[in-house]
This record gives structure tokens, sequence and C-alpha cells, in this order.
């Protein structure tokens, strides 16, 4: 199994709009490393057969389909409806032209009644020739183990303070973005992974997102061989990160390719 970070980057991406000179704000991070630049999160994952999930639709969607070179997808999962992991929902009418059928969307109800609302156009049937998104609501829930494109995924609930957010275990990899507290039970269901991402923000405390203390500590509890960073804002230059994060934690960046066996959940 394979798992790409199409995005690494918060709400505003890396750099932000506007600086000094109109072409971006990058804060604490240095324009010269190119792993500091970072689009909105989201991930794709592989499975050995070729069938692929899509996990949130940022606004960056088309340009890191097509910078990773994915033009297929058999299921999206978005863990929340937050506007920086679902408003490139509209992009994927052309992967339904390639696909030449309707994609299913899994999400909790609350997450896919706030998607509806917003692309309510995409959720109708299809179109001769998919002249709009063509996509299928389903509803899942925290706790269950879903069948999606071949792979058993594994959800459980995380606290992004304002809403709950989906995080999702296939086999030894974990995936957890936009989450500021990791209940009992999402550690539970992350018991034993190898590969872990996660969500992290800033060096300081945030309000809704974990910061790099956290994440750590985070880290130290779960042990995984692996942690790795995404959801990353200004504030997190990628080497002052290599240098200051412990071993077996690092900050991911935009096209990272991990490796992980996809059996068991």
């Amino acid at each position: 199994m394979k798992i790409i970070l199409l995005g690494c980057g918060g709400s505003g991406g890396v750099p932000l709009l506007g600086g000094d000179d109109g072409h971006g704000a990058w804060g604490a991070c240095d324009p010269a490393e190119p792993r500091n630049r970072r689009t909105r999160s989201s991930i794709v994952i592989q499975a050995a057969d070729g069938q692929t999930i899509l996990v949130d639709a940022g606004p960056d969607l088309r340009a890191q389909l097509l910078e990773h070179g994915i033009g297929r997808i058999d299921a999206v999962l978005l863990t929340h409806a937050h506007a920086d992991h679902v408003m490139g929902l509209d992009e994927l009418r052309i992967i339904n032209r390639i696909m030449g059928k309707a994609l299913p969307v899994y999400g909790t109800a609350q997450t896919l009644s706030d998607v509806t609302s917003r692309f309510e156009y995409a959720f109708r049937p299809p179109t001769l020739g998919f002249f709009r998104p063509a996509l299928e609501a389903v509803i899942v829930e925290p706790g269950q183990v879903v069948h999606l494109a071949g792979l058993d995924v594994r959800l459980f609930s995380q606290d992004h303070k304002v809403m709950e957010t989906l995080g999702l275990r296939i086999g030894s990899f974990g995936y957890s973005t936009d989450v500021v507290e990791m209940p009992d039970a999402g550690f539970d269901a992350l018991a034993g992974v190898q590969d872990w991402v996660v969500g992290c923000f800033q060096r300081a405390p945030h309000p809704v997102h974990a910061h790099v203390e956290k994440a750590i500590d985070w880290a130290c509890r779960l042990g995984a061989a692996r942690t790795v960073l995404t959801h990353m804002g200004p504030d997190l230059d990628w080497a002052w990160m290599r240098q200051s994060l412990p071993e077996g934690v690092e900050p991911g960046y935009d096209g990272m390719v991990l490796e992980s066996p996809q059996d068991g959940a």
C-alpha cells in the first residue's frame, strides 16, 4: 500500500497570501526550502491492485492530482467539512468522466449534511457526460471498519474542539489530521501502528490543533516507528523541525510517499 501526502499545509497553506511583495507571507519558513511550500492537507492511499482512496478534497486538489499523476479515484473519505478539506469536490467531475461512474463519498452524517448543502448539485443523479460532479453520500460512524476501494478502513473519532473529525487506520498506517485532543478510543484504534501521520499546526499551543510538544507526547505514547507531521502552518520551518524533533518524529512535505502493509485493520 502506498500513501502520498498530496498536501501538508494548514488552512491557508504556506506561504500565506500577502507578504511584503504580495508573493506570500512565509512566517518562520525559509522560502528557499522547497519542502516549506505546502498546499492544503490531503492524502491518497493506493492499494496493491491500484484502487485509490482520496482522503479530503481541498481547494488545491486539481493541482495536487496533476502534480502526482493521479487519474484514478475509487472512493473519497472526508475527515470533516472545513473548507480546506472539501472545497475541491467540484474537481472530481473530471475523475467521474475518467472512471465512468459516480464516486462514493464517505463521511459522518454531520459532515455529509454540510457538504451536500454546499454542493447540492454534485449529489444529484449523474448527467450524461458528467457535466457536473456525480457524488454518492455514504454515512459512516466512528468505530466502524468500512471496506473502501478494496481496503478495510477503521474509523475513529477525534476532538477538533469546534467539531468531531475522523481519524483512520489501515493495517499498520494511521492518519489523524485536525485534532487538538485525542480520545482514548483513538489511541486504542491506533495501537500498534508503525506509520502515523498526524496534524501539528505550530510551536505554541493552539485552540483547535495539536502543537509540537503535544504531537511529540502523542508519538511517545503511541510508540509508532515513524510519526510524520502534517497540517503545518508558517511557524514550522523544515530545517528547524529536522533539528528539533526527536528521533522517530519528522515533518512531512507535499509529495512525500510512505509504503505500508495493507493487511489488517
